[in-house]
């Protein structure tokens, strides 16, 4: 959440923008069934590694993987899909690498850039040629998806709806995309993303980023009082069991199999 606060801090318009994205969430489901009505909706991603060594050049099969892994996490189609939470839902929600780029060229949704950047971080240097990284393609139309070296142990960071278009998207470290290659445990099932793109569709944190007196905006999944790591079966905080399977904790990617149908 601290990219997420030094953005408002730099735009503090956007905290105003993130409320109305909030009202209109709500107004939307308190029109009843809030389903999609021609059933799926499929977001064109593209997918821009950055690179310095060769490890970080990753391959475009370890890139599809992760698309595939995005798909069946919020499709609910995931292998390791469990029953504990009744709430556990499929969120109608598919991922395919782009097949046009922005002036209606065929592409396999895929960029790459070499950079004399050995490492990036939170502060968006990562998004612009400029900068040495890759200027983001039209945010109206793809979801933008970077690929390179975090540092400071860093697995990943998105913007909330409301930024600018400029830096809309996901950031994620090439060592935590996808389930082959430079996938590396235990964060080697691709769901890194699946938790940016959560946070990049207007989820929270599951345990608020706050205690007990702090909620995550969504009805149906318990309250928590700080993240879980690693994989704490049963763990109770808040007088309930927390859900340490949900993509929106911090749990190890094993762990994890599941958005509610609130989410």
């Amino acid at each position: 959440m601290q990219y997420l606060e030094q953005q408002i801090l730099n735009n503090p318009k956007q905290a105003l923008k993130m409320q109305q994205v909030e009202n209109a969430t709500r107004e939307f489901l308190s029109q009843g069934d809030a389903r999609v009505v021609d059933g799926i909706i499929t977001i064109p991603v593209v997918v821009h590694v950055v690179w310095n060594t060769a490890a970080e050049n990753i391959s475009d099969e370890q890139i599809q993987s992760q698309i595939t892994i995005l798909t069946e996490d919020f499709r609910r189609l995931n292998s390791d899909a469990n029953n504990n939470w009744p709430q556990a839902a499929d969120a109608e929600i598919e991922f395919c690498l782009a097949g046009s780029d922005p002036n209606g060229n065929t592409t396999n949704g895929i960029t790459r850039t070499q950079t004399s950047v050995t490492s990036f971080s939170t502060n968006d240097n990562v998004k612009f040629d400029a900068t040495g990284g890759k200027d983001a393609w039209p945010s109206s139309q793809y979801l933008n998806f970077w690929v390179c070296d975090l540092g400071g142990g860093l697995l990943g960071y998105a913007q909330f709806p409301g930024g600018p278009a400029n830096t809309d998207g996901i950031v994620c470290d090439y060592q935590y995309v996808g389930n082959i290659g430079t996938a590396t445990p235990p964060y080697h099932l691709g769901r890194t993303a699946t938790h940016e793109v959560g946070h990049w569709l207007n989820l929270r944190h599951i345990w608020g980023d706050g205690g007990c007196g702090v909620d995550d905006l969504v009805a149906d999944t318990p309250v928590s009082d700080a993240p879980n790591f690693s994989c704490p079966t049963g763990h109770v905080s808040c007088g309930s069991t927390d859900m340490i399977e949900n993509y929106m904790d911090y749990t190890h990617d094993d762990c994890m199999n599941l958005l509610t149908l609130g989410q």
